[in-house]
C-alpha cells in the first residue's frame, strides 16, 4: 500500500505470505471495509477528547513520510481509494512513517526499542477511559505494537515543552500488539486529568485514526472568569448521556462547536409511526443556572422537529425530579430559535424533548455555574 508495497505476482516462484491474526490479507477489490475487523468497546460512548472539531491537533511527529500526521484526528472513518499513487506511493488516509532500518548490513533490522511517535493536544483536557487505534486499510504496513502516554501541562505548550526531559509522561496503554485493518481498543485505568498524549508505534508503520474517549475536564478557572457560557458544550465539559434514537446521526453533534455544516452534522432520528416522541439527555458542565436557550434546526428543511420542550434536573436537590425550563414551543425549519427563561433555576442535567420526531442541529444553554 505504500511506495515499497509489491505485487506477489511480480515475484514468480515466491510463496504467498501467511497472514496471522494480527495481519490482514491484501486488498482484493470491492468494498475495502468488507474484511475490516471492528469491535464494540464500552468506552466509545464517551466524548472523543481529541476530536478535531473540539480543537484537538497532532502538533508534532518524528516522521510522516508516507502520510500526514493530521489525518489521525479527522472525523469519520478513513477512506481508501486503490491505485491513487503520488510521488511517495499509494496515498493513505492516516499517519504512516517510512520503514525503519538497522545500523548496517550486519544488523539490517531495527532494534526492539525503535519507535515512531506523534504528540496529540486534546481538544478538551480530561480523564481518558479508553483509546481506539484504528489501522483501517493498513494491512501489511501497520505497526507491530503501540503505546500511549499522557501528560498535563498548563497553557498551550509546544513540542519543545512536551519533549523536554523534565515533562512527566504517564503510561496509559502499555506497549501492546495491534492488528492490521482493524479497530484496536484499549481501556485506560489511570483517572488523572491529561492535556496531551503521546502515541508511539513500534517500530514503524501506519495508523488511520486515533480516538481518545473520556470525560471532559476543562479549566474551571477559565469558565468562572467567563461568567456566562454554554453549559451544554462539550468543550466546556458538557456531555450527551443518552437519547431515544440515534438512527441517522449521533446526538453528540448537538453540543459540538460552531454551526452545523450539513444535514448530517446534527441529531436526526427516524420517522415515528406511533404516538410517542423523541428526547436527548445532557449532563451540564457543572451545576449551573440556565438563563437563555438556543435551538438551531439548521439544514433540517422538511425534517426538522415540529415542537420542543426543555426540562431540567438538579442532582444536588432531587435526582428524580424533572422540572420545566422551556414549555413546548413551535419550531421552524432551518432556523435559530432564541428563548430567554423567565426564572433561571439550578440544574445539573437537561432533557430536550422533540415532538413528534425530527432533526435538531445544535442546542446551546447559556448560563453560569452556581
Amino acid at each position: 500500500m505504500t511506495a515499497d508495497a509489491h505485487d506477489p505476482a511480480a515475484a514468480p516462484g515466491a510463496s504467498a505470505p501467511a497472514f496471522s491474526d494480527a495481519a490482514a490479507p491484501p486488498y482484493a477489490g470491492g468494498n475495502p471495509y468488507a474484511d475490516y475487523r471492528s469491535a464494540e468497546f464500552g468506552f466509545t460512548g464517551l466524548t472523543d477528547l481529541a476530536d478535531r472539531r473540539l480543537g484537538g491537533a497532532v502538533i508534532a511527529a518524528n516522521d510522516e513520510l508516507f502520510a500526514e500526521r493530521e489525518n489521525l484526528l479527522l472525523p469519520g472513518p478513513a477512506e481508501f481509494r486503490p491505485h491513487t499513487f503520488g510521488n511517495k506511493g499509494q496515498i493513505m488516509d492516516g499517519w504512516e512513517t517510512r520503514r525503519r532500518r538497522g545500523t548496517g548490513a550486519a544488523r539490517p533490522h531495527p532494534t526492539d526499542e525503535d519507535r515512531d511517535w506523534a504528540l496529540i493536544r486534546l481538544g478538551v483536557p480530561g480523564v481518558v477511559h479508553g483509546v481506539v487505534v484504528d489501522t483501517a486499510h493498513f494491512r501489511g504496513n501497520h505497526p507491530r505494537q503501540i503505546g500511549v502516554e499522557g501528560a498535563e501541562l498548563p497553557g498551550t505548550p509546544g513540542p519543545e515543552e512536551l519533549l523536554d526531559p523534565a515533562t512527566a509522561w504517564h503510561p496509559l496503554v502499555p506497549r501492546s500488539p495491534v492488528r492490521g485493518h482493524a479497530a484496536n481498543g484499549f481501556p485506560v485505568a489511570d483517572r488523572r486529568r491529561f492535556t496531551h498524549l503521546r502515541l508511539s508505534q513500534y517500530p514503524d508503520g501506519g495508523i488511520a485514526r486515533f480516538r481518545v474517549h473520556g470525560e471532559a475536564r476543562p479549566d474551571r478557572t477559565w469558565l468562572s472568569a467567563l461568567g456566562t457560557f454554554d453549559l451544554a458544550a462539550i468543550e466546556n465539559g458538557g456531555a450527551v448521556e443518552d437519547a431515544s434514537d440515534r438512527f441517522f446521526s449521533a446526538p453528540v453533534s448537538l453540543a459540538l462547536p460552531g454551526k452545523s455544516r450539513a444535514m448530517g452534522d446534527g441529531w436526526e432520528n427516524r420517522r415515528r409511526r406511533d404516538d410517542g416522541h423523541d428526547w436527548v439527555r445532557l449532563r451540564l458542565a457543572g451545576r449551573g443556572a440556565v438563563r437563555a436557550v438556543e435551538i438551531d434546526t439548521g439544514y433540517y428543511v422538511g425534517n426538522a422537529a415540529g415542537w420542543a420542550a426543555l426540562y431540567g434536573r438538579d442532582d444536588h436537590a432531587d435526582p428524580e425530579e424533572w422540572f420545566e425550563l422551556v414549555p413546548r414551543t413551535r419550531l421552524q425549519p432551518d432556523a435559530v430559535h432564541r428563548l430567554v427563561l423567565d426564572a433561571p433555576r439550578p440544574a445539573t442535567h437537561v432533557r430536550l424533548d422533540v415532538f413528534p420526531d425530527g432533526g435538531i442541529a445544535r442546542l446551546r444553554l447559556y448560563g453560569g455555574l452556581v
